[in-house]
């Protein structure tokens, strides 16, 4: 069976910025398992994926756009260290920042007698992504699964809904 949508993936796979620098990796632990097709993966590497079937091994590069974007410096900010009033603030710390769009998670990247320099960029935006992908498993996702979203376990689903 080739990999399409509503099809469960069983894969392993290393991610690592375009420089070489890892930066997640299943290989060492359980492999991921998802649906295909239900915008779980950045669109890159869903799109990498689609006809690929049980054995298929590849690499793909994927770019900022079809990943998680480009870096927008208007996302960078400094707030006064008074909206942190009884909290220890230190760099790389993520919060929940609420903006004219909602609830966002931000990260703090300066502290300084000026405020807090947050960003509200995903961690990843602005990087070329490779991903080293091994595909171990394809099946047809159960209509319980598509029906709950995700892939269930040898037992079934093992949460109530």
């Amino acid at each position: 069976m080739k990999i399409a949508p509503n099809a469960v993936v069983t894969m392993h796979y290393t991610v690592s910025s375009a420089d070489g620098v890892q930066i997640d990796s299943s290989r060492d632990g359980e492999p991921m398992r998802f649906i295909h097709g239900h915008n779980f993966l950045i669109q890159g590497l869903e799109d990498a994926l689609e006809d690929k079937a049980v054995g298929d091994s590849f690499e793909v590069q994927v770019a900022p756009e079809l990943a998680y974007g480009e870096r927008h410096e208007e996302l960078v900010q400094v707030v006064p260290k008074s909206m942190f009033e009884g909290m220890d603030v230190d760099v790389g710390m993520q919060v929940r920042a609420t903006t004219d769009d909602g609830e966002q998670s931000v990260v703090v990247i300066d502290v300084n007698d000026d405020g807090v320099v947050i960003d509200g960029n995903h961690p990843l935006s602005g990087v070329t992504l490779s991903f080293d992908v091994e595909v171990l498993d394809v099946r047809e996702a159960t209509e319980e699964e598509l029906a709950h979203g995700h892939v269930h376990g040898d037992q079934g689903c093992d949460h109530s809904h």
